[in-house]
């Protein structure tokens, strides 16, 4: 099973809930912990994993031999991302916005156009006792989060309950890591800007297909109109969370709440058995 912890703004706790829910599986069952957060990659922080693999993570780029280019405009005209200019007898080539597509290689009729690896990232991989961890790492001032996602995905363990923390938002790196999960938890506080970006969130996983329910951090700041939008929509809440001085505490000390306050270790056992009532109650509904 493939869990995707995910959040429509930064900050709401999503990291904890993925952690947490983590460490409280490893003691039933087969689990995996991948932090897709790969801008801000920061669970290695409260499950302090032995890290004992490090594999670069590379995308191609296009490099142009004039002598052979004839100024065409061709690899310019189909590119999508706008990497490269032809200003008269001059190829510009701007490798942060490149995609590593190689469609410009692939079209130039003077074959001027090959490729070079340029490394945008890393992916870590390690254990702690017998749960393994991956997260990956882009490299600073590189744009392109989805390749390193994508590589961070591979090492999906089939046999493993796979818990996924996603980065903040609803753009294309949250997209590529939540894709192709069986559920999606999000993670949320209850004010005005929570309840804002829950609802793009909510709206990115129906797009995409993957069944999700609801996790309120923080409770006892706000209103009660997070909770109203997910009863109006069917959305089950399966975790509160209060505004407590010691959870926070923990959290800002990269300390895990199970370890700390044993009490929660069986909470989070039991969102795990909430997604699954929920995954077998639309089995039922979608073979009816």
């Amino acid at each position: 099973m493939i869990i995707s912890v995910a959040s429509g703004k930064g900050g709401t706790g999503k990291t904890l809930v993925a952690t947490n829910l983590a460490l409280s599986l490893n003691d039933v069952s087969k689990v995996q912990l991948l932090d897709c957060d790969v801008e801000e990659p920061n669970a290695h922080i409260f499950i302090e994993p032995v890290i004992t693999r490090r594999e670069t993570v590379s995308i191609p780029v296009p490099v142009v031999d004039e002598d052979k280019c004839t100024y065409c405009g061709l690899c310019a005209e189909i590119c999508a991302y706008n990497a490269i200019t032809v200003i008269k007898e001059h190829v510009l080539v701007f490798h942060e916005l490149c995609h590593g597509c190689g469609a410009c290689s692939y079209l130039c009729p003077e074959r001027a156009i090959s490729e070079q690896k340029k490394e945008i990232g890393v992916v870590e991989s390690g254990q702690l006792g017998e749960m393994s961890f991956v997260h990956g790492k882009l490299n600073v001032g590189q744009a392109m989060a989805v390749p390193v996602i994508k590589k961070v995905k591979e090492k999906i363990e089939p046999d493993a309950i796979a818990i996924i923390d996603v980065s903040p938002g609803t753009s294309c790196p949250v997209i590529e890591s939540i894709k192709d999960s069986d559920f999606c938890i999000l993670v949320t506080e209850p004010t005005p800007f929570g309840l804002n970006d829950l609802v793009l969130a909510v709206e990115t996983t129906r797009k995409l297909n993957v069944p999700c329910g609801v996790v309120i951090n923080r409770v006892g700041i706000g209103d009660g109109r997070v909770k109203a939008y997910c009863q109006e929509n069917n959305i089950k809440v399966l975790l509160e969370i209060p505004l407590d001085t010691t959870i926070a505490r923990l959290y800002s000390e990269g300390l895990p709440l199970v370890t700390y306050m044993s009490s929660w270790r069986e909470e989070f056992v039991g969102l795990y058995r909430l997604i699954q009532e929920r995954l077998h109650e639309g089995s039922r509904s979608t073979k009816r």
